[in-house]
């Protein structure tokens, strides 16, 4: 069974499961939902239906799989799924004020169209509807006690996922940052939710303790890998597939994997990092000197390695066929992914 059939199965009850969620109980916050709606890709600035660019729908994809792979019902995990998805979603709002970032996927961010406070407001309603997603779970039979454990496993992703949005903006005014220091920020932002999505179907497919923690290490270290490939098209990326412009990473001098890399090795570099203002042209050099100083050579192996060692966990895990096989070409082509 292909990649493709998985998504093409899963996707559609997914998204009416989102759908479902995200709805106004009144019709005077009818505006504060279409912004939700908006942001998801359902609908346009003027809050009419649309089919705009979604996220990859990775994080749900895999908690589905997972879930499959470990002998249970993907259906009864949907609530999950549906909830890891808006609260990947509700991150990205947040951090798109915190970062500044006007564009999300070739769009206006919710920010820059309603202003921050509203966007906020937004993020924040969004979290809220992710754990009344998750407690959807109970009326698809799954026990108490898992429904339990799965909050329980959610809510410690969120304080991971704000530990390390903490320490990503804390990196914006700090210029000693090591690559030591980015991984420890990374495994809690982008780790530990693969991670949760992985562990999550298998919590709610009741999998034994053993299963369980390969999965999530196989998550753990698939999302390490998928942040740095992140950061290298954040300096390379094709604009038409990224949806960001050129050197958008270098630009906003951001402390990823690569631009790390470079000022590790490039005395020219940091100077140029340094300068108050960047120009179009010295955005183009530094990208130059990180191409020199073999930075995104560096990041992509680092990449590799992580990847390796995820399908290393995913081995030891013993998953059923085919969904195991699907997890795997998924983790292949995330590593190879151009947005």
């Amino acid at each position: 069974m292909s990649l493709e059939t998985f998504f093409d199965r899963y996707l559609p009850p997914l998204e009416a499961e989102m759908r479902a969620v995200v709805q106004a109980a009144d019709p005077r916050c009818a505006g504060l939902f279409s912004m939700l709606r908006y942001h998801l890709g359902w609908a346009d600035a003027a809050f009419n239906p649309c089919q705009a660019r979604t996220g990859k729908r990775v994080r749900p994809v895999l908690c589905l799989m997972a879930c499959e792979a470990c002998g249970g019902d993907w259906e009864q995990a949907l609530p999950a799924g549906a909830a890891i998805e808006l609260q990947h979603n509700f991150s990205l709002i947040h951090d798109d004020i915190e970062d500044r970032d006007e564009t999300r996927r070739g769009r206006p961010t919710v920010w820059a169209l309603w202003g921050e406070a509203q966007a906020i407001n937004a993020g924040d309603t969004l979290f809220a509807l992710a754990q009344l997603a998750l407690a959807r779970l109970s009326g698809r039979d799954v026990p108490a006690t898992t429904v339990v454990a799965a909050l329980r496993l959610f809510n410690r992703t969120c304080v991971a996922l704000t530990g390390g949005q903490y320490l990503d903006i804390g990196f914006e005014s700090r210029a000693d940052v090591s690559i030591a220091d980015y991984l420890a920020m990374i495994e809690r932002k982008t780790g530990a939710l693969v991670a949760c999505a992985c562990e999550m179907g298998a919590l709610i497919a009741v999998a034994p303790g053993a299963q369980r923690e390969h999965l999530r290490t196989f998550g753990h270290h698939l999302g390490l890998a998928f942040q740095m490939r992140d950061d290298v098209l954040g300096v390379w990326g094709d604009p038409a597939l990224t949806g960001k412009p050129v050197g958008a990473d270098v630009a906003r001098r951001k402390k990823s994997l690569p631009i790390l890399h470079g000022l590790e090795h490039s005395a020219e570099l940091r100077a140029l990092l340094a300068q108050e203002r960047l120009s179009a042209a010295n955005v183009h050099h530094a990208t130059e000197l990180l191409q020199e100083t073999n930075s995104r050579a560096y990041a992509e192996q680092l990449a590799r390695e992580h990847h390796a060692q995820a399908l290393a966990a995913l081995e030891e895990a013993h998953l059923e066929r085919p969904a195991v096989e699907a997890l795997h070409e998924l983790a292949e082509r995330l590593l190879s992914r151009e947005r």
